[in-house]
């Protein structure tokens, strides 16, 4: 039943656009735009059984959402999980969502080959951006976009704090109190401590990826 009602709200659906003149036909199938043939190209598609595949999703939305968010703001694999390459083949850790624990960490071995195939499908094609470059804060147009965004709601621009520089007067520079030996920049000042104890901040390392 629900192979007939899809192919006869299907072919309704069909026949509505083409009277309205929103189907075009090229190569081939130009033949179609006279009614006639079109008239009869649709009767041979209302005789055989059509094969209609529904059911509800695994995991709904939220597995969907989850799924993407795992490639939208990371490349295909981090360099933490090659595990061994012998110059032919890549041995790198998986993660099989199906599992529980420790049991969903596994291992695959691949041809160097097929292990680059692999990679080169995550890899964006030129001129799109994943979704951390994009949008109105994207830093190609941050800018402009802002100052648009203000001006569209007549919100003031806010008022900068003056600068180091500026705070000195007559524009010359200022003698930070802590310069640092390299670039002569101002230090921040994270934690003081007393000789011989140990520091209590303790800086997260940054998970390198090499997106190279």
């Amino acid at each position: 039943m629900l192979s007939r009602l899809f192919r006869r709200l299907f072919l309704e659906r069909l026949t509505a656009a083409y009277q309205a003149g929103r189907l075009e036909f090229f190569a081939d199938q130009a033949a179609l735009a006279e009614p006639a043939a079109f008239k009869a190209w649709l009767a041979a598609l209302r005789k055989p059984e059509w094969v209609v595949y529904a059911k509800r999703p695994f995991g709904g939305p939220d597995a969907v959402l989850a799924y993407l968010s795992r490639y939208t703001h990371r490349i295909a694999i981090a360099n933490s999980r090659l595990v061994a390459f012998d110059g032919e083949r890549v041995t790198f850790k998986w993660k099989d969502y199906r599992a529980k624990g420790d049991a969903r960490y596994k291992l695959m071995t691949l041809d160097a080959d097929e292990f680059i195939r692999r990679f080169l499908i995550h890899v964006l094609p030129d001129g799109f951006h994943r979704i951390r470059h994009y949008g109105l804060f994207a830093n190609g147009g941050r800018a402009e976009n802002v100052a648009r965004a203000r001006q569209l709601l007549n919100v003031p621009a806010p008022q900068n704090a003056p600068s180091d520089a500026d705070s000195t007067g007559g524009g010359e520079p200022q003698a930070f109190s802590y310069p640092c030996p390299c670039c002569g920049g101002r230090m921040i000042i994270i934690e003081i401590f007393e000789r011989g104890c140990a520091p209590r901040y303790r800086p997260t390392v940054p998970n390198r990826v090499d997106s190279s």
